[in-house]
């Protein structure tokens, strides 16, 4: 979205530039240079401030700037050289020839930083992997030690179930029920289980007819 050029409290334009101003900053810096950013709005015929004229210039109006997609290498040394400078943009800037500081921290933040966090959480996934695999393997190892330290072969092979079970035939069936049904029957003919073959000694056979007979003081 272009912001609508305004001119503020101080007479100073703010906002998009026009084809005329971008012709006077031209015509301006190509004949005198820019010595002084601050003083050049006023010798160029320009409303502008002298950041605003700076920023135009090094990053729109300059010869031999560059714009575009960038290549595998220049993201590569942007990449490269981040980690080292962090965000000294000019800096890294210096470095890609043709290239402004602006338009590679905007190609930073709208493009590499996101394709680096990616990176980093598949490396970091990729490392804790690595590290569960070297722990199970390492607690594997320590097992097979110790068992063999105590002469005992630990069996790491998987126990496989029986596949088939004998079977059992309805004549099977019957039988079982029969000779069970058959025992029970001649324990109950034999009569064996009765009062009379067991007696119980010690067991109290008087009579209780004068039990109570007795004063109930003599019990205390």
């Amino acid at each position: 979205m272009v912001r609508t050029p305004i001119i503020d409290k101080n007479g100073i334009k703010r906002g998009a530039w026009s084809e005329d101003e971008d012709n006077k900053l031209r015509a301006y810096v190509e004949r005198f240079g820019h010595p002084n950013w601050r003083q050049l709005p006023k010798y160029a015929g320009l409303m502008r401030c002298g950041k605003s004229c700076r920023l135009r210039w090094m990053n729109h109006l300059r010869p031999g700037l560059k714009k575009g997609n960038y290549s595998l290498e220049e993201e590569q040394l942007i990449i490269k050289l981040h980690k080292e400078l962090g965000n000294r943009w000019s800096v890294i800037a210096a470095n890609l020839p043709g290239r402004s500081d602006n338009d590679v921290k905007n190609h930073w933040h709208a493009h590499l930083k996101k394709r680096m966090r990616l990176t980093n959480c598949i490396n970091n996934s990729s490392m804790s992997m690595e590290q569960f695999t070297e722990s199970t393997q390492s607690g594997s190892s320590q097992l097979d030690e110790r068992s063999a330290s105590m002469n005992v072969v630990v069996d790491t092979s998987p126990t496989l179930l029986p596949t088939s079970f004998p079977e059992v035939s309805s004549s099977d069936l019957y039988s079982i029920t029969d000779w069970i049904e058959e025992e029970s029957m001649e324990l109950l003919a034999a009569d064996t289980f009765s009062w009379t073959n067991y007696p119980i000694d010690n067991f109290q056979t008087e009579s209780f007819d004068h039990f109570w007979t007795q004063p109930f003081d003599t019990f205390f």
